[in-house]
């Protein structure tokens, strides 16, 4: 499969067989993010693989989705502050370091079958506490993993390349 055709075929995935994960294919994807690149190699991310159903039910108290709760594994990615590089005028590339990690994750993912969501929108303060987290590192997104139960790809609505190119600085 092409890298284009990999990236039209991932979406975000709400809907999971119910069907656990092997370690190896979830090892699998995290290796993927293990290459991923990162500010000057720092490489400032951790990841957290909740599996049993006490782990995710914390974890699902911090974003109470129905489908959520029912994905098989949950990928916490965190990132390192302490580790992580930053620019002359002190920007972190933390999150920026992670969220390619998640990207990879994602692709990864999708290359073997299984289906992912990036999920931001949860308690932060109450996730970084469930997982005893000590104070360098945060929850930058929740990965739900699984088999998808869904019986074909959404069409995703994208901007057209018009919308989104400026050639020799910015044009509106």
């Amino acid at each position: 499969m092409s890298f284009i055709d990999l990236a039209r075929k991932r979406y975000s995935v709400r809907n999971y067989k119910d069907k656990p994960v092997e370690k190896e294919k979830i090892l699998q994807v995290i290796e993927a993010a293990r290459y991923s690149p990162s500010a000057v190699n720092y490489q400032p991310r951790h990841f957290i693989v909740v599996t049993t159903e006490e782990m995710k039910n914390r974890i699902s108290e911090t974003y109470p989705r129905d489908w959520f709760r029912k994905a098989p594994a949950i990928i916490v990615v965190c990132g390192d502050h302490s580790t992580s590089w930053k620019r002359k005028d002190g920007k972190d590339h933390c999150d920026i370091d992670a969220a390619i990690a998640i990207d990879h994750l994602t692709l990864a993912a999708a290359d073997i079958g299984l289906g992912t969501c990036w999920v931001c929108a949860f308690d932060a303060a109450k996730c970084h506490q469930v997982l005893g987290l000590p104070d360098h590192l945060e929850v930058v997104a929740l990965l739900p993993i699984g088999y998808t139960a869904d019986d074909e790809i959404p069409q995703k609505k994208r901007k057209s390349l018009d919308e989104i190119v400026s050639w020799e600085g910015y044009a509106k």
